[in-house]
């Protein structure tokens, strides 16, 4: 079983259409940060991974799937849950091109994100609770010898403005 470990840390945002960040640490070091805002009527979130740690792409196990043509996996990563609350999406995710992580002589498929990576999808607020919604956020993220379950909230904040860059992003499939 891999243990959960979380730490929120409130750090100062320095574009204020952006709610606070949500940090997962390991070993009291920063592991991968989201946050997200809805502007322009869509809702993005966000990701920013320190050196060495990698997380998963939206449509992970249904590529997995795809790969494996009915065979069985050695291995799963988990893919990266979005779950708006106070918010619904009214169309389709998109998210940054996920890097192929796969290792097919060992019958293990994944797709996921170095670095940073965005997932943007059209929404709407339902209700906010002092002007901001969130995001709750399930997933994993590893680097070569650990990985984390990544379970946290983030704050979005409904801004007023142009909706965010989906240039370069693709759809969730």
């Amino acid at each position: 079983m891999i243990p959960t470990i979380l730490v929120f840390l409130t750090l100062a945002v320095a574009d204020g259409s952006w709610g606070s960040p949500a940090v997962v640490s390991h070993e009291d070091q920063p592991a991968i940060t989201y946050r997200a805002q809805l502007a322009g009527g869509y809702l993005a979130v966000e990701v920013k991974l320190e050196p060495g740690w990698h997380t998963f792409a939206m449509d992970n196990d249904k590529r997995a799937a795809v790969k494996l043509a009915g065979k069985k996996a050695l291995s799963v990563d988990k893919p990266t849950h979005l779950q708006p609350e106070g918010i619904e999406v009214t169309g389709a995710w998109l998210q940054s091109p996920p890097k192929d992580f796969s290792e097919p002589e060992l019958r293990i498929f994944s797709w996921g994100f170095e670095g940073e990576a965005r997932f943007v999808a059209p929404a709407k607020v339902l209700s906010t609770i002092g002007g901001a919604a969130s995001v709750r956020i399930k997933g994993q993220a590893c680097t070569q010898t650990v990985c984390k379950n990544v379970d946290v909230a983030v704050e979005v904040p409904v801004a007023a403005g142009s909706a965010p860059s989906t240039t370069g992003l693709i759809a969730v499939q």
